[in-house]
């Protein structure tokens, strides 16, 4: 009997098993290939045209090895690829996106902070998000520059953290939110240290519940949901797999097999007069 077909989960770090941990909660019995760039992480400091050729790879890895869904649980990915991976994918692919929608609606002030990548906050796409659903709030965009770094470094309640986390949250602070998006995947690791770096009366809101609900839509849509479990979880990663398995692990609260994996950069991925 042939092994089922994965969902396919792509991120430049290990920040997407926020995702993936949401997808496992939403869909028990599915089988998870998740693909961690993590030789090339962050993304966020990357160009538009080296983000869409590491995430077309990846794509094009995971259509390969049968995976029969991608989600890209990557903001910065999905911000500079998600259009091109949909043309160039012939499998559905679910895209991220920061939660502005919901926090403007769950704000009671009407200031909502945004915390993400400068990658993620620079894109088109983010741009769009604001324009439609900002709705008369006022939509703060705090960059948080090595944030991701250190959280995929491991830096998840540490004096590296705790040194790091005033730079973001003060200017969020200072401009009175009341509630505060995490636009990157790696970021709910550290939620509680950024909800206490925010201090009391700030709400956060992610993406991470919502993917795991259109994941489990378009599969149902498609037939595709597996009936019956247990699902599994397996890891890929271009950088170290040991060093990404001890993190893995500490997010995750159990060991998790990594592997190593060769990715190529794909030649045709975006077109020559994409903009950095």
């Amino acid at each position: 009997m042939h092994a089922p077909a994965p969902v396919g989960i792509f991120d430049s770090g290990i920040g997407g098993l926020s995702v993936a941990r949401e997808i496992r909660q939403a869909l028990p019995a599915e089988h998870l290939l998740y693909v961690a760039d993590s030789a090339y992480v962050p993304y966020g400091d990357r160009t538009v045209d080296e983000v869409r050729a590491r995430t077309l790879a990846a794509g094009h890895h995971l259509e390969r090895l049968g995976a029969k869904l991608l989600v890209l649980a990557c903001n910065t990915a999905s911000g500079a690829a998600l259009e091109l991976m949909r043309e160039r994918l012939s499998i559905p692919v679910v895209g991220l996106e920061p939660a502005v929608k919901p926090a403007v609606a769950a704000s009671r002030n009407g200031r909502v902070g945004v915390m993400a990548t400068t990658g993620t906050l620079r894109s088109e796409r983010y741009a769009r998000l604001v324009q439609a659903y900002g709705n008369g709030a006022q939509v703060i965009a705090q960059p948080c520059v090595g944030l991701a770094d250190a959280i995929e470094d491991g830096h998840l309640d540490d004096d590296v953290l705790h040194a790091l986390l005033p730079g973001y949250t003060g200017p969020l602070t200072a401009a009175g939110v009341d509630t505060v998006v995490l636009g990157c995947t790696h970021y709910p690791f550290v939620r509680e240290q950024i909800a206490a770096a925010l201090g009391p009366g700030v709400q956060i809101v992610e993406s991470g519940p919502a993917i795991a609900r259109q994941t489990a839509r378009v599969l149902h849509e498609r037939g595709a949901l597996e009936a019956s479990g247990p699902g599994s979880l397996r890891i890929l990663t271009t950088g170290d797999p040991v060093e990404v398995a001890a993190v893995a692990a500490r997010i995750w609260g159990e060991p998790l097999p990594v592997e190593r994996l060769e990715l190529a950069h794909h030649p045709s991925a975006s077109p020559a007069d994409a903009h950095a």
